[in-house]
């Protein structure tokens, strides 16, 4: 029989929250975490990015959730980015509309002064960034004495991104007298480290391994030349391709995103954003509003936009590059295929990106669809500055290109060449034999262990 949120007694406020967000069926995680959190136990959930964990942890804490005189939060959820603690926020907006709830949302970038204004006016559910929670803890402006529930999501993007010196910081400051509930898409030595120096011996939920890939995810990829005709081929395939209705584009850094930009702004003026770091609060925010009420088809973003946002219904995901971390591929394209609806990932690939999406298929146990480069595009032999640039990598790998995949990039008489294309570990090339794809993927899987 089905679960439905009737089985899980909420109160007649909540549930008229959710009827009117015509949200009824819970998903796996929120089935797995309901009863573990309303336990009071400490929680460890891991759990792919579009599986619904937001929800997870503020249903049955609202649930439980009992007013109280105090000015001083008594919920926390740390976030590890500005547009996410605007994301929950408004969730939690919804879901408390019949609720006497009062929810906050604090990050950097923003005046100070007024956040602390609104403290002093009084929050019971605080949502904010490690770094923005700090600076008004270490004034007094926010304090932890009525705190009972600290929830931490994203803790893996959270500590990639620096912020551990900040949580250590938040974590001294708070009495040990509470719960914990850590989400994180993968379980990284550094998130281990932090869960047995800080926290007391939490109950791990898992919904999949690392690197799992979306089954409702159509995934494929291009073989390119280079920068310079991957422009050509995106701009062909946002004119040929009328299933791609509404688009994230992936680029590697803030530099490209805006060549990518300049490229569609020409070509298609007013229905693209840009977001990265180097652009605003106010700007990110409303390419982000744009793009919900579907007054542009797509953004072209940096990984920033690759964790957590929620847009339900984007059609695609288009790498115009290929990571250089094979997991934030799957982040990446979990921007698709939300809730119960498919999705198609697209990636476009150079000589050099190919071992990267090697790596990326051994990661998810599943190879990507490879489609041949179109005639009707044109081929620019120039190559950017970057492109021309040799960069070391601190480690390097020697991988044959295949047969198959070579042709995209070389006539017959090269097929056979060794190419160093850089990657994870230092690797003497082979001496004679030249090494084949499944070879490749083999000694891949080994260095993986």
């Amino acid at each position: 029989m089905d679960i439905t949120f009737e089985d899980f007694n909420f109160p007649k406020q909540l549930n008229e929250a959710l009827e009117k967000l015509n949200i009824t069926t819970p998903t796996p995680i929120q089935v797995k975490t309901y009863k573990p959190i309303l336990s009071g136990k400490d929680i460890m959930g891991i759990a792919q990015t579009g599986t619904g964990k937001t929800l997870a942890y503020l249903l049955p804490l609202l649930k439980e959730y009992q007013f109280s005189k105090s000015h001083m939060p008594k919920i926390m959820i740390l976030v590890p980015t500005r547009e996410l603690v605007v994301q929950v926020t408004d969730i939690l907006d919804q879901l408390t509309e019949f609720i006497n709830v009062r929810v906050l949302g604090i990050y950097g970038g923003v005046n100070i002064n007024t956040q602390k204004e609104l403290l002093y006016d009084g929050v019971d559910i605080l949502v904010g960034t490690p770094g923005r929670v700090m600076d008004l803890a270490l004034n007094n402006d926010l304090q932890f004495k009525d705190l009972k529930k600290l929830v931490i999501d994203e803790f893996d993007e959270m500590l990639s991104l620096g912020f551990k010196p900040q949580l250590r910081n938040i974590f001294s400051m708070m009495s040990e007298r509470r719960q914990n509930i850590l989400f994180s898409a993968t379980m990284t030595d550094e998130v281990n480290d932090m869960l047995h120096e800080y926290f007391n011996s939490p109950e791990e939920i898992s919904l999949a391994r690392s690197g799992t890939p979306v089954e409702k995810i159509a995934q494929s990829a291009i073989p390119v030349k280079n920068f310079n005709t991957k422009l050509n081929l995106i701009v062909n395939q946002l004119k040929t391709n009328d299933s791609i209705e509404k688009v994230l584009i992936f680029a590697n850094n803030k530099k490209h995103a805006d060549i990518i930009h300049e490229t569609l702004e020409e070509e298609f003026p007013e229905q693209f954003g840009v977001i990265h770091s180097n652009k605003s609060q106010n700007y990110r925010l409303r390419v982000m509003d744009s793009f919900r009420k579907d007054e542009i088809k797509g953004i072209v973003t940096t990984d920033i936009m690759a964790r957590g946002l929620d847009f339900p219904d984007i059609s695609h995901v288009i790498n115009f590059e290929i990571p250089e971390v094979p997991e934030q591929y799957i982040h990446r394209i979990g921007r698709t295929g939300r809730a119960d609806k498919t999705g198609k990932a697209i990636s476009f690939y150079t000589e050099k990106e190919e071992v990267l999406l090697i790596e990326i298929e051994n990661l998810m146990g599943k190879e990507v669809e490879m489609i041949t480069f179109p005639d009707n595009v044109t081929i620019n032999p120039s190559k950017r500055d970057f492109e021309k640039d040799v960069v070391k990598m601190k480690n390097t790998t020697t991988v044959k290109i295949d047969n198959e995949r070579g042709a995209a990039f070389h006539e017959k008489k090269d097929k056979n060449k060794k190419v160093n294309l850089g990657g994870p570990t230092k690797r003497k090339p082979p001496k004679t034999k030249t090494a084949n794809r499944g070879q490749q993927k083999q000694k891949a899987r080994k260095k993986g262990k």
